[in-house]
């Protein structure tokens, strides 16, 4: 039955590039390249619309992915966003051990028959709104805090005055916070992240939401790679014979600072990172980079919990 089944469906498997898209349509045997552009994937789009999908399914590398599946979605293709990990768990059942641009298209088209995972709910407007709705609170909360700074400089008098700003700024905040968390109800792939990343004990719904709208990559690179986007990596510095101290660079300075101040919970509420941060000052660690050496252990697990689609184990960080 499955088989027949199978037979009826047309599975089409996409291996995502930085410059090109490589695109296979099974049981059709039919192959062929664009470049991972607006032309490119209005080619694709055009192409894949001569047949009956029953889905596409593409790799979750990023944000390479993006602009085909948002021309998916406005096409009415069905796509499922798979997690690369279970991709490679797949060839690996199969046997599967060679490795070119055609082959890995081939490999996730019949990952998508085999395994039909679900269809994916996330939409083009949800990831906008999203985006949109965390830099509107970024914006409330630095209005929040020049206020606060004001209130605590200007006489009694004046300072009376901008307590019914610092309210109406909290209540819009709330309602900005309320309109998340229902977009995060509404989409499945929001909501089964949203759950494994605050089952960490001291991670909260703003850690939650910069990693769901600003890393789209959470789960799907390996744990360097996770530590290096949030800028939580430690870079050699050396030259000849000089070397300098390892330091942080780069990443995504949104995500840092949230986390940042989630672990200042963290160390408090959560016994595992409390005894590392303990374990790194008074081994001569400078407060801040004990921090940041917890908020990198943090990313990882993270990182590894979506891969993995599990809840916190305190048994996961190594003391």
């Amino acid at each position: 039955m499955n088989t027949l089944n199978n037979q009826n469906e047309i599975n089409v498997g996409v291996d995502t590039g930085k410059t090109q898209l490589d695109i296979y349509i099974r049981p059709l045997d039919i192959y062929f390249t664009v470049e991972n552009n607006d032309g490119g994937i209005k080619h694709a789009i055009k192409t894949l619309k001569k047949h009956p999908i029953t889905r596409v399914t593409i790799e979750a590398t990023g944000r390479l992915e993006h602009p085909f599946i948002m021309a998916c979605a406005q096409a009415n293709i069905p796509f499922v966003v798979a997690n690369p990990v279970n991709i490679k768990r797949f060839a690996g059942a199969i046997g599967q051990k060679a490795k070119t641009d055609k082959l890995d298209a081939q490999l996730i088209a019949h990952f998508g028959e085999a395994i039909k995972p679900p269809l994916s709910s996330l939409k083009p407007e949800q990831m906008r709104l999203m985006s949109d709705l965390l830099s509107r609170r970024r914006q409330l909360m630095d209005m929040q805090t020049m206020e606060k700074n004001r209130s605590q400089i200007m006489p009694k008098t004046i300072s009376s005055l901008i307590k019914p700003i610092l309210t109406a700024l909290k209540n819009q905040i709330d309602k900005v916070d309320l309109k998340l968390q229902k977009l995060i109800k509404e989409c499945d792939e929001y909501k089964v992240k949203n759950d494994i990343i605050q089952s960490v004990p001291g991670v909260g719904n703003v850690v939650a939401f910069n990693l769901l709208s600003d890393m789209p990559e959470l789960g799907c690179v390996n744990n360097k790679e996770a530590a290096s986007l949030v800028g939580v990596a430690p870079f050699n510095r050396e030259s000849g014979a000089y070397q300098g101290k390892r330091m942080i660079r780069g990443g995504r300075p949104k995500i840092r600072t949230a986390m940042y101040m989630a672990m200042m919970s963290a160390i408090q509420c959560n016994p595992k990172f409390k005894t590392i941060y303990h374990r790194l000052v008074a081994a001569g660690k400078p407060k801040k980079v004990a921090i940041i050496a917890c908020i990198r252990k943090l990313i990882v697990i993270i990182n590894s919990m979506v891969r993995d689609g599990v809840m916190w184990d305190p048994k996961m960080v190594c003391n």
